[in-house]
């Protein structure tokens, strides 16, 4: 419905119940019994109707007034207005004097019921007239109760909190923020009365960072649904967030860039509308607003190097803003200026803030890449590799593990996109150099599990990207493999099957380079002594593709591999029948692998 439509629809509806209470007034003046009732109904609705053309004007004033509470009054008065209707009918004609004692009690309660029912109306109607005051007296917001609400105060509260929001006040954002907090009754409410407009509205249009900050404020509280997710898209929010990401101050962008977190981690089709707004080039672009990535420049290349030294010490998308100025006629002076301001506003914010924002950033990337070809393209196709390169080298802590996340996410996708593993984490450029050096960095030198398992993961997902002579990969995760964290020595052990499974083109070159490590023994260790009761899928596969792969090294037989695959297979093949064929086939090559050893060892001995 457009707004003409929804403005025809109010205002008509108003006309409507105006012309009503003047039927009333008429009717009442009329009436040939009952005349003082009658006289004092007239007055009472003449009252109601000046004040309801008071509120006709606010609505003809202000084409966007927050409607939903007129409505529900207008209604409600309507209803009001058609008995007392009936109630002049009744006495617009004399009654003989039968006629008159046996209605005369009913119409005396009739005309006390009306009565009581416009008054309720009228406090109604002052009640709405106040919630549209620019502002009170005092500056607070109006948040009596109306007898229309007097069965649900929070209603009325709703309805004065979105009214003063349309009004652009801040602080009736952050009361329904403050409402929308744990309260999924109150977060109905708010999305069955229309407050999520408003609240976009605030921060689209409103250039005060408070107000802005309230209102992303309120919209994260209300978006832990996908229903309500929903909605928010629908009205347009998307593009509305990730505008207002590029032009807010920082303290704003940090519970803005959390806003996306949450809505893309609840919504796989907001996910792609937000990656399709280029939210990720700006979350990148945030992210590295303090990385120095000179030490990646390329020797000879000075388009790339250009592209680095400018990430340093330009936003790129201060410069896209430039370009979309220019395009629709603004200045470049005026640019200047604009990417001037920002500089300026950056370097004049806490560290604290900068903090937060890099840590939100770190989280809203990896969500967006999880399991999205099209975002992890686009973050990729940024200097976003050796951003989080960077950070997960200098950086400690929240915002290092983030990065470290966003990495393994990005490596997820690429795991089954070979156009990405190539482009993206090409062992020998720049940015998949990068990354490998501090994936293998964080497993020799870390000990943390939420820093071990994310980089683990990582390196496992891109094991199709590296060569056969890439040794340093397979080593240290050998030695995870024996690491007492079992969850540890278990993402150490499945990242390995990834290196020797059928999909990869160097698996025997790695399966030996693992028996040359010692691999077998930490890999039988780690099943003997692990918890019985679990299956250990990952490692029984990992030592199946050795077998096929490596079956006449002798570290398999020295460790009874044979005796340990026939005793899993019973289990395993019973849970997983697709593995059938492969324990079949480990199994028979390791017996013919033996068989064969240990008849050219009788040979031998002849």
């Amino acid at each position: 419905m457009g707004i003409a439509e929804v403005e025809k629809s109010i205002q008509n509806e108003l006309s409507l119940t105006i012309l009503l209470a003047e039927r009333v007034i008429k009717s009442a003046k009329e009436a040939e019994s009952f005349k003082p009732e009658n006289n004092d109904l007239a007055s009472q609705v003449a009252q109601l109707s000046q004040h309801l053309r008071a509120i006709a004007r606010l609505t003809t004033a202000s084409p966007t007034i927050y409607d939903r509470p007129i409505r529900r009054v207008a209604a409600d008065l309507t209803k009001s207005l058609d008995r007392a209707l009936a109630l002049c009918h009744k006495c617009k004609h004399k009654k003989t004097n039968v006629l008159r004692h046996v209605l005369s009690i009913t119409t005396t309660t009739d005309f006390k019921k009306v009565g009581n029912l416009l008054e309720s109306s009228s406090a109604d109607v002052h009640w709405l007239l106040s919630i549209f005051k620019p502002d009170s007296e005092n500056g607070t917001i109006n948040l009596s109760l109306p007898p229309i609400a007097s069965n649900d105060p929070m209603l009325a509260w709703v309805w004065s909190y979105i009214a003063a929001v349309q009004m652009a006040r801040a602080e009736a954002a952050q009361g329904l923020a403050t409402l929308a907090w744990g309260n999924d009754r109150n977060k109905k409410i708010i999305v069955e009365e229309k407050g999520i407009p408003p609240l976009l509205k605030l921060l689209k249009e409103n250039s005060n960072p408070d107000a802005q900050n309230a209102a992303a404020n309120a919209l994260y509280n209300l978006a832990d649904d996908q229903k309500r997710i929903k909605v928010i898209a629908d009205a347009h929010g998307i593009p509305i967030i990730a505008k207002a990401l590029s032009e807010t101050p920082m303290r704003v962008q940090v519970m803005l860039v959390n806003l996306v977190s949450r809505m893309v981690e609840q919504d796989f089709e907001v996910q792609e509308e937000f990656g399709d707004e280029n939210v990720t080039r700006q979350l990148v672009s945030l992210l590295g607003m303090d990385v120095d990535l000179e030490d990646f420049k390329d020797v000879g290349s000075s388009r790339t190097a250009t592209s680095l030294h400018s990430l340093v010490h330009i936003n790129k998308e201060m410069s896209r803003m430039v370009d979309s100025s220019l395009s629709s006629g603004g200045s470049l002076d005026g640019s200047r200026q604009y990417i001037g301001k920002k500089e300026k506003e950056r370097e004049g914010e806490s560290m604290e803030v900068k903090s937060k924002l890099k840590v939100s950033c770190a989280i809203a990337l990896w969500k967006l890449a999880r399991r999205s070809l099209l975002n992890s393209k686009k973050i990729t196709e940024t200097k976003a590799l050796l951003v989080l390169s960077k950070i997960i080298e200098k950086e400690e802590g929240e915002l290092q593990m983030n990065c470290l996340l966003a990495v393994m996410e990005l490596a997820t996708v690429a795991e089954s996109n070979a156009d990405l593993r190539r482009t993206a984490f090409k062992p020998y450029s720049s940015a998949g150099k990068a990354v490998l050096d501090q994936l293998l960095r964080v497993i020799n030198e870390e000990r943390s599990v939420a820093l071990l398992i994310p980089a683990t993961k990582a390196i496992g997902c891109l094991a199709r990207t590296f060569p056969a002579k890439e040794t340093r990969i397979i080593e240290p995760l050998v030695a995870l493999v024996g690491d007492r964290n079992s969850e540890v020595a278990a993402e150490a052990a499945k990242a390995l099957g990834k290196f020797v499974c059928d999909d990869n083109f160097n698996r025997k070159e790695h399966s030996k380079a693992i028996i040359e490590f010692n691999g077998v023994p930490k890999l039988m260790n780690l099943l003997r002594t692990s918890n019985r009761s679990q299956l250990h899928l990952h490692e029984l596969i990992l030592l199946c593709n050795l077998a096929i792969n490596v079956g006449n090294s002798k570290s398999l037989e020295q460790e009874r591999a044979l005796s340990v695959l026939e005793r899993a297979a019973r289990h395993v093949v019973l849970q997983h029948p697709d593995l059938r064929e492969l324990f079949s086939k480990a199994i028979h090559q390791l017996t013919l692998c033996q068989i064969g050893a240990h008849t050219q060892a009788h040979l031998g001995t002849e």
